[in-house]
Parts: C-alpha cells; structure tokens; sequence
C-alpha cells in the first residue's frame, strides 16, 4: 500500500509538471516512481538532472544498469529492479541471463559486468570505505579511478529513487511488471 501520493499528470504540483510530461514523452507512460517524485518538484528535478549527467559518465549503458540494479537489490527496491531490468534487457541489450543473475547477486560470467557489481556492491557494503583489494580488482578488471567515482554517482541516483520508493511502497508499473525480479 502506496504511503505517499501517486501524482499524475493533472495532481502534480505546478513545478513538477514540466518534469512529470517529459517522462510520459520520454517512457510513452508514468512510471511511478515520478508520480511519487513529484510530491517534491527538487527531488523530481534532481532525479532527472543527476539522470542526464550519469548517463554522460564513461562507463557504458550496460555498466552503468549494472550499479542501477545491484543497488536496487541491495535496497530491496522491486520498483527499481523492474525498470532497469527493462533498460538493460532493451536499450544495453544485455541477455536474459546477465539480467538474471543481476537480479540474484551472481555472477553473470563477463568479467567486467561482475567487476562493476563486485565494486557497487563493496561500495553500498562499506559506505564508501573498501578494502584495498576490492578497489584493486576493480582497476584490474580495467576500470580507472574516474571510473570507481561514477561507479558512486550511480549509487547515489539509485539511492534517491531506491529509498522513496521504500519510503512510498511505489508499485511496479503494469509496463514494467514483466521485468520484475523472477519474472525474467
């Protein structure tokens, strides 16, 4: 049960109205996530802005999928599972079973999407502080120290959304239910 208002279009706050069309431009529906980010037109605006400038980062769509759903697993957010499931699988075109495994915490068996998990993974664990050889494997697996920041640019988009979404009990939008974790 939802605990936060669902926004759409015509119940968003005026400052949020700009940024709740251009999702319905942009996904061809609302996701929920920005009808509940509309209670706060700066949250709103802060997801859509820190969107834009991580996907200018120079880890590829698919890494950067990578660090969307570890987290979101790591934060038991269902929510943020199914929607970038559905990225990974249509626009990084990963494969169902990199997806998958993802989704589960395994290994996907390339080396460097498993680098990226192992690193996000390490960095949500310790706030920050990994161990030495959790950064070293992440520099050997041919990342760079640009790279291991953007790795928490993505942890920190993923917990704006993750945690309101907890906060909420946004649902998976119908669209997206067919990504949900399990449903791959």
């Amino acid at each position: 049960m939802a605990r936060l208002t669902l926004h759409t279009l015509d119940t968003a706050p005026a400052d949020s109205r700009p940024f709740v069309e251009r999702a319905i431009a942009n996904n061809g529906f609302l996701p929920n996530l920005i009808g509940v980010l509309a209670n706060a037109p700066v949250a709103l605006e802060t997801y859509l802005t820190v969107s834009g400038i991580n996907a200018r980062s120079s880890l590829t769509l698919a890494e950067r999928e990578v660090v969307q759903i570890t987290a979101a697993r790591i934060h038991h957010c269902d929510f943020c599972v199914a929607g970038h499931t559905a990225v990974a699988l249509k626009k990084a075109q990963l494969p169902v079973e990199t997806v998958r495994a993802l989704q589960q915490g395994g290994k996907t068996g390339d080396s460097r999407l498993d680098a990226v998990e192992a690193f996000a993974e390490a960095v949500i664990a310790t706030r920050g502080a990994v161990q030495d050889a959790d950064y070293q494997a992440f520099l050997q697996a041919g990342f760079n120290e640009a790279q291991a920041i953007e790795v928490i640019l993505g942890i920190s988009l993923a917990t704006l959304c993750n945690f309101t979404n907890s906060l909420a009990g946004t649902s998976i939008n119908k669209e997206l239910q067919p990504y949900a974790s399990g449903a791959i």
